[in-house]
């Protein structure tokens, strides 16, 4: 038994071996992307997790504390705890929404021709690559009455005096949610794009032979199934946005925000890791919890996409 297994072993190697001959091409022009993505994406993430087992101001040689950063994370940080419902809120509410936007946009937008698809495109794209979109949000909800919303409301009666939108807390987290869907048609809304222009025109007629009636039937049966790479890495970068809110909140309602009451999981993380804390070990540990966080739901939605159209 002991000399079949060896055999066994030595003839999948020799199998390898010749295979990686055959690719080997294949495997020199992969290799850059390899190295780059190994040296600034798997070492950093290791390294994190590495640190957040550790005290470390950055000054001194990190100290190892065993799970006490995680420990006080979980059980005696009331920050990240309200910073954790607000995440997971945020996700619950855009990621999908957003998902379903994107798809639906593009899928709508794919239906026109030439030069109109391609000003159609770059409309719904532009706020998320716009540097001023902060700025122009700022100017709606500003506190005063020269905030365009506050303006509106008073103009038609509704509010007899401005409300302070950011510096009211019941406000913040529902305008944020709003300020993140707008700016969600970014590069997931281009991957469905592309995705839907890809689709063999020739499964539709194929489609009507086999009995398929009317667009919906043509979009379950054949077009979601035909584009799910597309709809994998959408929905990857959705989920990566939706968990790693921090800009929006930072720059509308400022951080700390009024009772923390737009705090999420990043900007908890930037609080610590940055300013004048310096606090790497436990900001590592809140990256940790997010890093695992992000790829248990990644997991879920891509297993739940596998399935769609079947």
């Amino acid at each position: 038994m002991g000399e079949t297994k060896k055999m066994q072993k030595r003839s999948k190697w020799q199998q390898t071996k010749l295979e990686m001959k055959k690719y080997r091409m294949s495997y020199v022009m992969i290799a850059p992307y390899f190295i780059l993505f190994f040296l600034f994406t798997v070492l950093p993430v290791l390294a994190s997790i590495g640190i957040s087992f550790t005290d470390f101001n950055m000054l001194e040689t990190p100290n190892f504390v065993g799970w006490r950063n995680y420990i006080k994370l979980l059980l005696d940080d009331d920050v990240f705890k309200k910073a954790f419902k607000n995440t997971i809120i945020f996700a619950v509410i855009t990621g999908p929404l957003s998902y379903i936007m994107c798809f639906l946009f593009a899928w709508i937008i794919n239906e026109f021709k030439g030069k109109l698809r391609a000003f159609l495109t770059l409309i719904f794209y532009a706020p998320s690559i716009s540097g001023n979109a902060f700025m122009v949000w700022a100017i709606i909800i500003s506190g005063d009455r020269y905030g365009y919303l506050n303006g509106w409301l008073m103009k038609w009666s509704f509010l007899y005096e401005p409300i302070q939108w950011m510096k009211t807390e019941k406000y913040v987290l529902p305008i944020l949610i709003i300020v993140q869907l707008w700016l969600s048609l970014g590069t997931g809304f281009l991957t469905f794009i592309a995705g839907l222009q890809t689709v063999d025109k020739s499964l539709y007629e194929a489609g009507a032979m086999d009995g398929i009636k009317n667009r919906w039937q043509e979009l379950w049966y054949i077009t979601i199934p035909s584009m799910r790479p597309q709809l994998m890495f959408g929905a990857v970068m959705q989920i990566t946005q939706s968990f790693a809110v921090a800009d929006i909140s930072i720059n509308l309602a400022g951080n700390p925000s009024v009772n923390y009451s737009g705090a999420t999981i990043v900007t908890h993380l930037i609080d610590y890791g940055s300013g004048t804390r310096y606090e790497m070990g436990y900001a590592c540990a809140i990256a940790t919890v997010l890093f695992a966080l992000m790829v248990g739901t990644n997991q879920i939605v891509q297993k739940a996409i596998r399935r769609v159209g079947e």
